[in-house]
């Protein structure tokens, strides 16, 4: 057998290795972690059913440099800062997992809390949208926040609002946020139609 050969022989033994494996991943784990993900980047005052018990309440300020109450929604990545364009895609692709995937994720009894991941974006998302034509878009301050690591449930760094308006737009955000509560609706309009009428009322304006 020449060289050549015997190094397709073991790029062939790799490759059928690396697709015995992929076929053996146990998927149903993957996805109950991957839904688990979310509940630990949840902000806010945090529900009796949450899981991930190591998390705590945070973020509990959040709106008031604004008069509002911005607390709930996503944290980003690996800070502290609550980003409304990545968050609305997060919804929005979610939300089309779900629709697309419901009796997989009804098969392994994750439907439940797909449903309550989506729900925890959508609701932060609509109080963020406090007008037709104002949408809350970041909390927090990104030069402060990437230099300080600590839990959100410790952190003392600065929690500012930023929104877009008739005078600040926005486009991308505000077009983003309103295809993840239209998505979202599709989700919800089997379940919960009164919720999923509200959450296309939000995508319209």
């Amino acid at each position: 057998m020449s060289l050549n050969n015997v190094y397709i022989f073991i790029l062939l033994c790799c490759f059928f290795t690396l697709i015995h494996n992929v076929v053996s991943v146990d998927y149903r784990t993957a996805l109950t972690k991957s839904l688990l993900f979310y509940e630990g980047q949840r902000s806010g005052i945090l529900p009796r059913n949450q899981r991930l018990k190591w998390r705590g309440n945070s973020g509990l300020t959040d709106g008031q440099d604004a008069s509002i109450n911005l607390m709930g929604g996503y944290y980003d990545a690996g800070d502290n800062l609550k980003l409304g364009f990545p968050m609305a895609f997060t919804i929005t692709m979610l939300s089309w997992s779900t629709i697309e995937f419901k009796s997989k994720l009804q098969k392994n009894n994750e439907l439940k809390n797909a449903l309550n991941a989506i729900k925890w974006g959508t609701n932060y998302l609509m109080k963020a949208h406090t007008q037709p034509n104002i949408l809350y878009g970041e909390i927090g301050d990104p030069d402060s926040d990437h230099q300080c690591w600590e839990r959100p449930e410790d952190m003392t760094t600065p929690r500012n609002s930023y929104k877009i308006d008739e005078q600040h737009p926005g486009s991308d955000l505000a077009a983003e946020t309103s295809a993840a509560l239209a998505a979202a609706s599709i989700v919800f309009n089997s379940v919960n139609p009164k919720y999923a009428s509200k959450l296309l009322t939000h995508a319209t304006q």
